[in-house]
């Protein structure tokens, strides 16, 4: 099918507040099914960007579920032309209710999560947005789930 609704499904996160320079992991996003992934960065109110540095997304990957099994995405597993190539970041106070940027996942590991870390005063909520293509079969809903990490 050359449509996109049977041959796409989106993912969207649940709020995440990010406060200072502590790390956020996203659910995790299972690729089961599916051969290509891009995740996005939304950001919902930015009280703080924070330093000049901002705020950035960045990916790992994992076969398991296990959080401790998680390791970052290398430069090889990513698509080279994704908007910011390899990590997503926000750097303006004002930058509300926006999407910041996507990166593209084409490695072989079946669970993808986003890490979002803020550096000194970070203060703001974001949501991640998962697009999964290229399914073995096509999905019977558009929406899907994010998986908890154990």
């Amino acid at each position: 099918m050359r449509d996109l609704i049977s041959n796409l499904r989106l993912i969207r996160g649940a709020k995440q507040t990010l406060s200072g320079v502590t790390a956020n992991n996203s659910a995790l996003i299972d690729r089961r099914g599916f051969s290509s992934l891009t995740v996005y960065l939304e950001t919902g109110t930015v009280t703080d960007a924070g330093t000049s540095a901002g705020f950035t997304m960045k990916l790992q990957h994992s076969d398991s579920t296990l959080g401790t099994s998680f390791v970052d995405v290398t430069d090889a597993e990513l698509v080279h032309g994704s908007s910011t190539l390899y990590t997503v970041t926000v750097t303006s106070d004002s930058d509300d209710d926006i999407l910041a940027g996507g990166v593209g996942y084409i490695g072989g590991k079946r669970y993808v999560r986003a890490v979002i870390t803020g550096t000194t005063l970070t203060a703001a909520d974001v949501f991640i947005l998962a697009a999964l293509g290229h399914p073995a079969q096509a999905p019977t809903t558009t929406v899907g789930a994010t998986t908890a990490s154990t």
